[in-house]
């Protein structure tokens, strides 16, 4: 990851400036969403069954959270719940897929 040397946002003055912070947060947000896929092929090597891959329950309370930390910091609550919506459809994709490889049947 290249050194961080972001201007604060209220700070920047130049369209030069902007880009760079958002590239050099698009590199922490990719580093991050790459550990993040790692827990999910964790959470596939231990799981005992496919039908536990897809958790209602929790999906919902991942986005909620991600919704009441989006509140806190002021970010967009609705565009934070939608990204995240994908992002954790995403990653129970993943997370069969890496179940599936170790070829242990439906288990359902």
């Amino acid at each position: 990851m290249t050194e961080d040397k972001r201007v604060k946002p209220a700070d920047c003055r130049t369209m030069a400036e902007v880009r760079h912070g958002v590239d050099r947060l698009d590199e922490a947000i990719v580093a991050l969403l790459a550990d993040r896929f790692r827990y999910m092929e964790a959470a596939a090597r231990i799981k005992p069954e496919r039908g536990h891959v897809r958790d209602e329950a929790r999906k919902a309370e991942v986005i909620g959270n991600a919704v009441r930390l989006a509140e806190a910091e002021g970010a967009p609550a609705a565009a934070v719940a939608e990204v995240y919506d994908r992002l954790v459809e995403e990653s129970i994709a993943y997370e069969y897929t890496r179940f599936d490889e170790r070829g242990l049947g439906t288990g359902d």
